[in-house]
């Protein structure tokens, strides 16, 4: 019987996958395998190529005769050209390095939260309304108890009228 080393197409159309199969050269390329050494996915960058050398080497040993592309694919992981991907960052560890980031330039408050209250802001950039509605009558007040011959600025002279006028009906209804 003659055995090859050849790959095994899996995946999708045009995403092919392929696995480094040992495996009668009269059966189907898709067809049932004697043993699987290994995985070979192009799609990756670097391409992504495990393959089991000591049961390839076995294999060899025995007569198993690889492919063109299992051959190249066998060279390149006997040479140590093989580029390897860098490992992926630990989810937790990059979600709290973005914590330790935002409470760096934010100035995040200490009870943990990690966006500012809307109302602590709102809070922080105007004063109350109440604060500064009685210094404005205060100045107002002012102005209309001065008897000077220059209204007041931003002052009427109806407004002087107006307190008279009110004197006036007050006087009229304790009377009657």
């Amino acid at each position: 019987m003659a055995v090859k080393i050849r790959l095994k197409r899996m995946g999708k159309i045009r995403t092919a996958i392929y696995r480094v199969v040992v495996m009668d050269s009269r059966t189907k390329r898709d067809g049932r395998a004697i043993e699987e050494i290994g995985k070979y996915d192009p799609n990756q960058e670097p391409s992504l190529i495990e393959i089991d050398m000591d049961r390839a080497n076995y294999w060899r040993g025995q007569g198993a005769q690889p492919t063109e592309a299992v051959a190249a694919l066998l060279k390149i992981m006997d040479d140590g050209t093989l580029k390897v991907a860098e490992p992926k960052a630990n989810k937790k560890d990059l979600y709290e390095a973005a914590l330790a980031a935002a409470g760096k330039s934010d100035g995040a408050d200490a009870s943990g939260a990690t966006t500012a209250k809307k109302k602590a802001a709102k809070k922080a950039e105007a004063p109350k309304a109440d604060d500064v509605a009685p210094a404005a009558d205060t100045d107002s007040s002012a102005a209309t108890t001065e008897h000077s011959e220059e209204p007041a600025e931003g002052a009427d002279t109806k407004s002087d009228e107006a307190p008279k006028a009110d004197e006036a009906a007050k006087a009229d209804e304790a009377g009657a």
